[in-house]
């Protein structure tokens, strides 16, 4: 699984809901490596690592991509929690 098309339809899939905007933002930061802005692509990309370990889990391929409808309703139950634990 490549990180870069992960990170790529992740972006696609939120471009055109805007509420969701804020929580996919604060979502790519708490994935992101430290410093990722030091290494090549310049992009906070989750380690590849969790990557395989979520195809693994949620699929049960550890080369699958996320779905784009997973990745949404997932920052759907991250921003429904932040709301309710508020």
């Amino acid at each position: 699984m490549k990180p870069l098309r992960t990170f790529l339809s992740a972006a696609l899939a939120v471009a055109g809901r805007p509420r969701l905007w804020p929580t996919a933002f604060v979502m790519a930061r708490r994935f992101a490596p430290d410093r990722w802005w030091a290494r090549r692509p310049f992009l906070p990309l989750p380690d590849p690592a969790l990557l395989r370990f979520r195809g693994v889990t949620q699929y049960g391929d550890p080369g699958h991509p996320p779905e784009p409808r997973d990745i949404i309703a997932w920052l759907r139950w991250c921003k429904a929690e932040n709301q309710r634990q508020r």
